[in-house]
Order: C-alpha cells, then structure tokens, then sequence
C-alpha cells in the first residue's frame, strides 16, 4: 500500500513539473496576439502602490484608474486581464523577458523608454511636481539650496533627474536624489523630516495629500520639467495588442466609458486629445 501511494504521489509530481515545463513565456521577437486569444488572457505589470492610478487596498483588492480602464478594455476585448505587482525599477525588464505582457500603471512615454517599448496613444497627461512640508519655507527650485530630494526609483521623474543638467539638479545636495522602491516609502520619510523635498508625480501628490487630509500643510510646485503622457507600453513586436489596445480606449471614450472612470477618480475627463479625437 504505501509503495503505490509513493508512485501516485512521483506520479502527480511529475505530473505537475511536466506541466510546468510546457509554460512558456510570451515570445519577445514575435507578435502574440494568437496566444493571447488562445490563452484568453494577457499580463499587466503595475506598481502596486502606485495611488491612484493602480494599488493594492487593505483587503487585498486591487484598485485605481489604470485598474479600472484595463477592466473595461478586458471587456471590450473579451480577454482576461492579471495584474502582477511589479518592481518598478525593473519593468522593462520584465516585459523584455516575457514574464508580463504589457506595462501599466501611470507609465510615462519618454524618449528613453521608446528605445526598449512600443506605446500606445496617450491617455493621460502628468507633471512632475516637488513636494515639500510649508514648515521648510521651500516654494520653489530656487528655495532648495543643499536640501535633500527623495525620488522613487525607476521613476520619470528621477530619469529625467538624472540625464538633465538643470537648476533642480544644481540646487539638491550632492546633485543627487534618495531612491525608494515606492512613493509610499519616501512620503514616509517626507512626513518625518529624512528628506526635505520629494520628486513626484502630480496625481500620486494631490490624490494622497488630500486622502491622509495633510494638502494644507504641504508646498507642491513644479519640477521643472516638460508634461508628461500616461501611456501602455508593450513589446515593440507585439503590434496587433498595440493597435487592439488603442482602438479599446477609443471606443470607450465614443461609449462615455472612459469618462465614467475619469469621473469616479479625478472629477474630471482626463482624456488626451489623441482618445477623443482619433478615428
């Protein structure tokens, strides 16, 4: 008896491990769209503290803007989407593997991203702003003079940080900027005085300001720095998921759905030029 329970249970491992081996990760060099179809469903990498555009809630749910547009797209286009929390810093990385399928969650379209990612049409514009407490009298670049900057890794806003030679870069100590592996880390260090001025976008900055109830007690100006757009990206074979992607927010915007979720989480219709006027 235990001799066949044995061989049942090297059975079902091996089993198990076959089935693992026969996985495979989307192909980087090919267009995947047949694969999608067949497995019904694509992977998103996000930033699972990345408020409000995608974050993960106290139960465990995920939540925010990009959340519920990539909802909506799923629906449109009747494949499932998974999100999978991502290290941030290392997002093209794991697109470029295979292991997620697109990049989405308050993603900038920059020159040095376009280099390794196809993108979508823009969704969305973002700036990148400065926060600092009003108790450090710092209203702008020129206040900041030796004061310690905090960015989060990964992020535009520290690339654009570190490739500008600029007053922001002139002014910070040591010309440098304090790395988080999140904006929550840094604020937490902002709110106890480890860093006097956080780089960061302008969403993340007012939707958590006026969350925790604090924006009266916070200076928040500009970075200096060119607008940004809100973009998916994907692998630049991947080109029937990119056309399929942009043709979703589209019609969703023709529907009045994108308007809804703009709505629910801004207040206001946030969509570019690009998704309302495209044909």
């Amino acid at each position: 008896m235990k001799r066949k329970k044995i061989a049942l249970v090297l059975a079902l491992f091996f089993s198990f491990f076959l089935v693992a081996c026969t996985q495979k990760v989307s192909d980087p060099k090919q267009d995947n769209w047949s694969k999608y179809q067949e497995q019904g469903s694509i992977t998103i990498g996000f930033d699972n503290t990345f408020v409000p555009m995608g974050f993960e809630e106290k139960n465990g749910q995920y939540a925010g803007f990009d959340i519920d547009l990539a909802q909506a797209v799923s629906e449109k286009l009747g494949i499932q989407i998974k999100f999978q929390p991502i290290d941030w810093d290392m997002k093209e990385t794991e697109l470029q593997n295979g292991t997620i399928d697109a990049i989405w969650n308050g993603y900038s379209a920059t020159d040095e991203r376009r280099e390794k990612v196809a993108f979508t049409i823009p969704y969305m514009e973002n700036q990148q702003v400065l926060v600092s407490k009003k108790s450090q009298n710092i209203q702008s670049i020129k206040d900041m003079n030796n004061k310690v900057l905090g960015a989060q890794a990964g992020s535009s806003g520290y690339l654009d940080f570190e490739a500008q030679s600029n007053l922001l870069k002139n002014q910070v100590k040591d010309q440098k900027a304090n790395q988080y592996q999140s904006f929550n880390e840094a604020l937490i260090d902002l709110k106890n005085d480890r860093i006097d001025v956080l780089l960061i976008d302008r969403v993340y900055a007012n939707y958590y300001l006026q969350f925790e109830g604090i924006l009266n007690d916070y200076n928040v100006f500009s970075a200096g720095f060119e607008s940004e757009s809100f973009a998916v990206g994907v692998r630049p074979a991947d080109k029937t998921l990119l056309a399929t992607l942009n043709q979703a927010f589209v019609e969703l915007y023709k529907e009045g759905k994108f308007q809804e979720i703009s709505q629910k989480w801004f207040g206001e219709d946030v969509a570019t030029k690009e998704v309302k006027s495209r044909d």
